[in-house]
């Protein structure tokens, strides 16, 4: 499915869009590797997609959707994408919880991964052609957004948890 970043290939680099774009690609390949990775490689793979999703949805419900609410038509997509949020949350600290070698690890993995790509689908497919069209400085937004999560990812690398919001 074509995005908004592929019928614009002129986008900036730090617009908002092009930003959580990025993102999803990212998350979406740790899910694919999480299906072919084994034993304790697979166990990494999952805290690493629990972490990106963490810091993504920090950006996006502390920046990008307060941003842009005011902008779109139907606002109802945000906070359906807020909904989605919590329960993507809730899936993501069950798997963090979980034991080694738990069970139902691939199964929570593998739901949290459909949950996902519905919201990825969602966001690229119905709320970002709402947002594109000039209403918002998304360069300036992007940048916001990146300068945070470069800063959750400091504080992960320091050995803290990210911010919850």
């Amino acid at each position: 499915m074509p995005t908004k970043a592929d019928e614009k290939p002129s986008a900036a680099k730090n617009s908002a869009l092009t930003l959580l774009e990025q993102d999803h690609r990212e998350v979406e390949a740790y899910f694919e590797e999480y299906e072919t990775a084994q034993g304790e490689a697979k166990e990494a793979v999952a805290l690493k997609i629990c972490l990106a999703l963490q810091v993504h949805a920090q950006i996006e419900e502390e920046i990008f959707y307060p941003a842009v609410r005011d902008v779109i038509e139907n606002r109802e997509l945000l906070d359906e994408a807020i909904v989605e949020h919590a329960a993507a949350k809730q899936l993501i600290a069950e798997i963090e919880a979980m034991e080694v070698g738990d069970q139902l690890r691939d199964a929570k993995v593998k739901v949290l991964g459909e949950q996902i790509r519905h919201h990825v689908q969602e966001e690229e497919g119905e709320l970002f052609p709402q947002i594109g069209d000039g209403k918002l400085d998304l360069e300036s937004l992007g940048r916001e957004m990146a300068d945070l999560k470069q800063e959750l990812l400091k504080e992960v690398a320091e050995g803290g948890e990210p911010m919850t919001p």
